[in-house]
C-alpha cells in the first residue's frame, strides 16, 4: 500500500524559510514525478513545483520562482521543497503528489493537472504572518 506523507509545515515570518519533505512508503520516488501543491483557504489548489526522479526535470510555478528550490535525496526517499524569502500569500496548505504517468510540466504541475494525480499525502500548513 502506498503512503505519502508531508512534514516540516508551521508559522514563520515574512522573509523567512522552511524546508517541506515528502516522504513515500511503497514505491521508489526515484522512480516517478513528485510535485507540491498548495491550496489556501477558499482558493483552488494550485501547483507549486514539480520534479522527475530520474533525471532531476523541474518545474516551478512563477509566483514562486527563485525562491523556492524542489530536490531530492534517493537514499532518503524523500523530495524536499526548500521555501526562501516566505511572504503571506504562500499561507496554505502544502500537499505532495506522485506518480509514474505525469510530467514536470506546466500542465501537470498546476491546479489543472491534480486530476491527473494518484498518491496525495494529508498536506502539512505553513503560515506566514508577523
Amino acid at each position: 500500500q502506498v503512503q505519502v506523507v508531508e512534514s516540516g509545515g508551521g508559522l514563520v515570518q515574512p522573509g523567512g524559510s522552511l524546508r517541506l519533505s515528502c516522504t513515500a512508503s511503497g514505491l521508489v520516488l526515484d522512480d516517478y514525478v513528485v510535485g507540491w501543491f498548495r491550496q489556501a483557504p477558499g482558493k483552488k489548489r494550485e501547483g507549486v513545483s514539480c520534479i522527475r526522479g530520474k533525471d532531476g526535470t523541474s518545474v516551478d510555478a512563477e509566483s514562486v520562482k527563485g525562491r523556492f528550490i524542489i530536490f531530492k535525496n534517493n537514499t532518503r526517499n524523500t523530495v524536499y521543497l526548500q521555501m526562501n524569502n516566505l511572504k503571506p500569500e504562500d499561507t496554505a496548505l502544502y500537499y505532495c503528489a506522485t506518480d509514474n504517468r505525469v510530467a514536470p510540466s506546466p500542465f501537470y504541475c498546476s491546479g489543472y493537472g491534480t486530476s491527473h494525480w494518484t498518491y496525495w499525502g494529508q498536506g502539512t500548513p505553513v503560515t506566514v504572518s508577523s
